[in-house]
């Protein structure tokens, strides 16, 4: 059975798909029974075309990328959580609704890419930097033996990831 995370970020248009369409890749390429899924607090509703971009160019599948509230989440029949994680300060901040099963819950704070500024290629680059450095702290969530760590454990390694 695949363990679910919920990567959030406040209008799941950005950060938030980068790293589930990331987590969801890496976790199928490494044969590793995660399952990534992403939301927000105030969905925007369409996913940054840059964030798509990036993502298609790493050759990770898009096609169910969308933007959607985290409300969908903590409905009956919504896949249990394992780990939550913020990805913007601004939702970390927010009052999270309550999570059936309480998850263990970590933030791990990226600059929004969609306020780079300057030419397309520039925002582009500011899309697949974010995509990276999501990528390196993924590869280390995969790594951990989440079926054996009690939330202690887990909510310790997550913070020093968070740190890394």
């Amino acid at each position: 059975m695949a363990i679910n995370v919920l990567i959030l970020c406040t209008h799941n248009s950005a950060r938030s798909v980068l790293a589930e369409g990331m987590l969801n890749h890496l976790a199928q390429k490494n044969q590793i029974a995660v399952r990534a899924f992403s939301a927000g607090s105030s969905p925007s509703g369409k996913v940054n075309p840059f964030a798509l971009q990036v993502l298609r160019d790493a050759d990770v599948a898009i096609a169910d990328a969308r933007s959607k509230s985290w409300d969908e989440f903590t409905l009956p029949g919504a896949p249990p959580m394992r780990v939550v994680i913020t990805v913007c300060d601004q939702a970390a901040a927010e009052a999270c609704p309550f999570w059936p099963g309480a998850p263990v819950q970590s933030h791990w704070g990226y600059p929004d890419p969609s306020k780079a500024e300057g030419s397309e290629e520039d925002r582009v680059r500011a899309f697949e930097l974010t995509r990276q450095a999501l990528a390196y702290k993924l590869l280390q969530l995969l790594m951990l033996p989440l079926e054996s760590l009690d939330d202690a454990a887990l909510r310790q390694r997550l913070q020093q990831i968070a740190e890394s």
